[in-house]
């Protein structure tokens, strides 16, 4: 089981706040709301629930006594004729706790308040009472900023156990949810006017008009959603077929051509066919580069095919004549 929570509005709060601030004294009086238990269901991975039960008390409204000590005397009995002169029409039920404000005191219940406090549990026959307690003081020495402190009390088997508060406008633990609030202890004219305009916003199970357009909107999606699912799956099983038929084609046509190479087949055959057709073309001597004379002759290969000095100097030297050789030779004799 959680430990209890109490809730109160920002509103109610600085209304407390600012009781204390406008008296010359200390301030008590009680508190109305609703107390409840509200079961929590978490899903998570390692367990399939986690059920919660949480008990929270909401603090709707307060309600201030005229003097200290006006419905119980010193000894911490409680007196139910001035209760219910506190309370006027407020219904007894609606009594959560009570509270009060001491200036510049530590947050710790008195013996008193603790005597009191079991005697209004008595009194208004409910075990879920809480006490808040409020404690200002100076923060600075010239008064000009004041501290507020407050806290919750509730009793477990006669002993008093600190409880959490948590005002609504300043942050709630459910970021993403709606929070419902009971309103039990409302104005008589905010009752007529939600009674008098309530059946233009709300259905008659109690949620807004719209809410029940979005809740429809969401079970066609989920419906759509369902049937794309469907599909999905219908198709990502196909594919899975045709990849295990593709894998087995493929395999198929590797052991074929294992095979086929492994026996030589008539493809391979005609490839060694058109081989030998291709070497013994190329090995006539029909395919052979020849040198040919002047005239068109082959050459044969036994003749030597060194160039002359004239051809490598690439012109040719003209013949001599007879006439000139004798000159030469009569120019290179001595003379006589």
């Amino acid at each position: 089981m959680a430990d209890p929570t109490v809730r109160v509005s920002g509103i109610v709060l600085s209304s407390l706040m600012f009781q204390h601030v406008n008296s010359d004294s200390d301030v008590e009086g009680l508190i109305l709301g609703e107390s409840k238990f509200e079961e929590q269901i978490t899903i998570s991975d390692s367990q399939a629930d986690n059920i919660t039960i949480e008990e929270i008390y909401n603090v709707q409204k307060h309600i201030g006594c005229l003097k200290l000590n006006d419905f119980y005397n010193s000894v911490g009995d409680v007196n139910v004729d001035a209760v219910k002169k506190i309370l006027a029409d407020n219904k007894k039920e609606d009594v959560i706790g009570w509270y009060r404000q001491r200036r510049n005191s530590d947050q710790q219940m008195t013996f008193r308040e603790k005597i009191v406090h079991e005697k209004l549990k008595t009194c208004l026959s409910n075990p879920h009472v809480i006490f808040v307690l409020l404690t200002p003081s100076r923060s600075s020495p010239t008064g000009s900023t004041h501290k507020m402190e407050y806290a919750a009390f509730i009793s477990r088997s006669r002993q008093f156990v600190n409880v959490p508060v948590l005002v609504n406008n300043l942050g709630l633990l459910e970021q993403l949810a709606y929070w419902k609030e009971s309103t039990s202890c409302s104005a008589a004219g905010y009752n007529l006017t939600m009674n008098t305009h309530s059946s233009k916003f709300f259905s008659s199970n109690g949620l807004l008009r719209e809410v029940n357009d979005v809740n429809s909107m969401n079970d066609s999606l989920q419906t759509e959603l369902q049937k794309a699912c469907r599909t999905l799956e219908e198709s990502e099983r196909l594919v899975e077929t045709l990849q295990s038929d593709v894998s087995t084609l493929r395999r198929k046509i590797v052991e074929k051509k294992k095979s086929s190479a492994g026996k030589g087949g008539p493809v391979d055959q005609r490839d060694q066919v058109l081989q030998q057709v291709f070497r013994s073309l190329l090995c006539s001597p029909l395919f052979h580069s020849h040198t040919l004379t002047l005239d068109s002759l082959p050459v044969p290969d036994s003749v030597s095919m060194t160039p002359s000095p004239e051809t490598r100097s690439g012109r040719k030297r003209p013949k001599e004549t007879p006439g000139g050789r004798d000159r030469k030779r009569r120019k290179s004799q001595p003379s006589e």
